[in-house]
């Protein structure tokens, strides 16, 4: 890494060490070196795809055969917490880090271990049925994808089986939201990892902890809209850039 990067791994370090409140933003940036495709960006799927076509609530009740076809080609299930993940972890086990508000819904920081986890954007482990309303492991409903797409409700039969997602057209999870906006305003220190800062209201959420006097640092591939306000942007893969924070942090005890 540069010298200019070290110096800013040793702010990070500086920044997180004390905090008594600190949180986690984390978007799909995080999960890339996991084998997860991010969204936006070079090479991102929604330059490949159009996500009002698989992707938005009133798509799906038209044709869920969309969503379910993109499913089949793209959702990665076996994928495993990466470095990034992990170091997360070491930084709430360390006393460093309160809780992490994640946009993603691969469930790869409660895999990794993380204590509290707020999905903004529900979890993709599941399936609901729009008809009915009963719920089944997304597994099941994986295996019946593959059988036949788009599946059906082993319930009733109905065919609007729908992922415990937030697609675009939805409101986010309002007991997430509230706990999320709790967090932010209580916040010293807002890690932010692999977020693009250009989805809302998620975005939103370390917006306001700044506003209520927290400090941000971002940590993410490409710069983002809240470089500007940010105490510490550091431009690089999150599997790097945060095991690195923690060996300095390991350092200085």
């Amino acid at each position: 890494m540069s010298t200019a990067t070290d110096i800013a791994l040793d702010q990070a370090a500086a920044l997180l060490q004390p905090a008594r409140c600190a949180m986690a933003f984390t978007g799909a940036g995080i999960s890339v070196e996991s084998g997860i495709p991010h969204f936006r960006g070079e090479g991102g799927l929604w330059t490949k795809f159009d996500p009002y076509k698989v992707a938005h609530i009133d798509t799906f009740r038209k044709d869920p055969a969309q969503y379910w076809t993109y499913s089949l080609n793209h959702r990665r299930p076996d994928a495993q917490p990466n470095p990034a993940h992990r170091a997360l972890v070491d930084l709430e086990q360390r006393g460093h880090l309160r809780a992490v508000v994640t946009q993603n819904t691969d469930g790869l920081h409660q895999k990794a271990g993380s204590g509290e986890v707020i999905e903004l954007h529900g979890s993709s482990h599941a399936v609901v049925c729009l008809d009915c309303g009963a719920q089944f492991p997304r597994a099941d409903i994986d295996r019946l994808n593959r059988e036949h797409c788009p599946p059906s409700c082993p319930s009733c039969g109905g065919q609007f089986l729908k992922p415990t997602v937030v697609l675009f057209g939805e409101a986010l999870p309002e007991s997430a939201l509230r706990q999320a906006q709790t967090l932010a305003m209580a916040a010293d220190v807002v890690l932010i990892v692999g977020s693009s800062l250009q989805v809302y209201p998620a975005a939103g959420i370390p917006r306001l902890a700044q506003q209520h006097g927290a400090e941000l640092c971002i940590i993410n591939a490409e710069p983002t809209p809240f470089d500007d306000v940010a105490t510490v942007v550091i431009h690089g893969k999150a599997g790097e850039v945060l095991p690195a924070i923690i060996r300095r942090i390991a350092q200085d005890r």
